[in-house]
């Protein structure tokens, strides 16, 4: 089950290949379709207290102790639903417009998806690595066949001069950044293995690894292997610099689920990694990785609510929610984590809609830059109110489940280090300033002249409410993800705890 839910997009994505152009993108559609119901045929059969399920482990390189070992347990259920959720509607919004080389497209956004459920449910930990490394490189085409050069923050849209931002520098520098990070890993993975076999038979098992132990001076130099990797990848501050070139000049269809799901793939590394593997480290860097959370929390918000490209207010407001869910993860207690995990799902539900909104924005103003904006909602009340209701997610409102998600995280920061919750918690008032201002400068004041305010269509409608109206079941229903993954989440951060005391 857990090999078709992987592969299944990449042979979709191979068959559009040998279509005629115009079926390609309803081929990846019907694939990303069919992921999505065995992903939930997966969740329906799930038992949250029945630990790693649905295991396939195959002997792959049996020399080197690798094996093709899949599982799915609490955490990475929901993270393998929010995958095939988010990449249909990226895939719908681009087949309803259309692209150049489609074939190849719709190719890259299904190697993608394979990668990256790959990652979430490898259970050998250098075929994570590979899967890792894979992720980056349908997007590194993505990015820069279909991306576009833009011009500076304060330019014209797309004019040359100061600050303009090339697909070729952007996507260098997003590979160099990840490539560095990846081959720390490796590094670190090769490391780990060879560490807790200790002379004895090799296995990158993550649970033999995990079982046997490593030496706690080993575990203190793999952790920052590891947590380089993750802290790129997801990305934190300071190991964000490639994230606003990328971001500027990618496709947005791409970047919705590159935002939403990829950056997923750092977090559920700390936590599905790290803390298996490097318990004494992660103890005793706790307090280090609470005030990079912290500083992503503050810088993140500070730089959204600077910024006048709606892509960059979104990503950065990105690096200040994966801030809130690093917080939560090195919390090191029941309630953090488990926040951390509402939060990875809530994130990047919203995430998908609110880029795809700043497409349909640019459509009908020519511009993704606040400062050309202005009174879209006048003859557009549906689409107002979607963008509204994403908005408020993105703050965190009371009763969202962005709210619960982060309520959850600043609790269990709270129970670690009172002080570095207080400041985590100003990310909160700091969310509300960027997001309603975003709105209001989009939506609301004169229209200005060339600009469209229009209704949206019904075809972009079935994109989008889908996804909107998923964040506002969650609002009320947030039990249905804390449920099913607290047992998980709990057995693995019961261990550290108690390295902890």
């Amino acid at each position: 089950m857990l090999s078709s839910i992987i592969w299944t997009p990449l042979v979709f994505g191979l068959v559009g290949l040998l279509v005629p152009k115009r079926f390609a993108a309803w081929v990846a559609m019907f694939g990303a379709v069919i992921t999505l119901g065995l992903s939930v045929g997966v969740l329906a059969g799930f038992d949250p207290d029945g630990g790693m399920q649905y295991v396939t482990d195959v002997s792959w390189i049996p020399g080197l102790g690798v094996d093709y070992s899949l599982g799915i347990d609490g955490v990475t259920v929901f993270l393998v639903l929010l995958t095939t959720i988010a990449w249909i509607p990226a895939i719908a919004f681009s087949a309803v417009r259309g692209v150049e080389r489609p074939a190849l497209f719709y190719l890259m956004m299904a190697a993608g998806e394979t990668a990256t459920l790959g990652a979430f449910l490898s259970q050998d930990l250098l075929l994570f690595v590979l899967f890792f490394d894979l992720m980056i490189v349908p997007f590194y085409f993505l990015f820069g066949i279909w991306g576009r050069d833009r011009g500076g923050e304060n330019d014209p849209e797309g004019s040359p001069g100061r600050g303009l931002v090339s697909v070729q520098s952007a996507t260098l520098k997003m590979i160099v950044f990840t490539l560095i990070g990846s081959l720390l890993m490796l590094v670190g993975a090769i490391a780990a293995a060879i560490t807790s076999a200790d002379g004895g038979e090799l296995s990158f098992a993550i649970s033999d690894i995990a079982a046997r132990g490593i030496p706690e001076g080993s575990q203190n130099w793999i952790f920052w292997f590891f947590a380089v990797a993750f802290l790129v990848k997801m990305p934190v501050f300071p190991l964000h610099g490639w994230m606003p070139d990328a971001y500027r000049a990618a496709p947005l269809p791409a970047l919705a689920v590159f935002s939403a799901v990829l950056s997923k793939v750092g977090a559920y590394g700390f936590l599905g990694i790290v803390l298996e593997i490097l318990p004494d480290a992660a103890v005793l860097f706790q307090t280090t990785m609470l005030i990079l959370a912290v500083a992503a929390i503050i810088y993140g918000s500070a730089m959204a609510f600077t910024t006048t490209d709606l892509r960059l207010v979104l990503g950065f407001s990105s690096v200040a929610q994966l801030g809130f869910i690093l917080a939560g993860i090195f919390a090191l207690n029941e309630s953090g984590a488990n926040g951390a995990v509402l939060q990875m799902v809530n994130h990047g539900l919203v995430v998908v809609p609110a880029f795809l909104i700043v497409a349909m924005i640019a459509e009908r103003t020519g511009s993704e830059e606040v400062g050309p904006m202005g009174g879209l909602a006048r003859k557009a009340p549906v689409f107002a109110v979607l963008f509204l209701i994403v908005t408020m997610a993105t703050l965190a409102i009371p009763a969202s489940a962005n709210f619960i998600g982060e309520f959850f995280i600043l609790n269990g920061v709270f129970e670690t280090d009172p002080a570095l919750a207080i400041i985590a918690s100003s990310g909160v008032a700091l969310a509300a300033f960027y997001a309603l201002r975003m709105y209001q400068l989009a939506m609301h004041n004169p229209l200005p002249e060339g600009s469209d305010s229009r209704e949206i269509s019904l075809r972009d409608a079935l994109v989008v409410v889908p996804m909107v109206a998923i964040v506002v079941v969650l609002a009320f229903s947030p039990q249905l993800i804390l449920h099913e993954s607290s047992p998980a989440t709990d057995a693995t951060v019961g261990v550290v705890k108690e390295i902890a005391k």
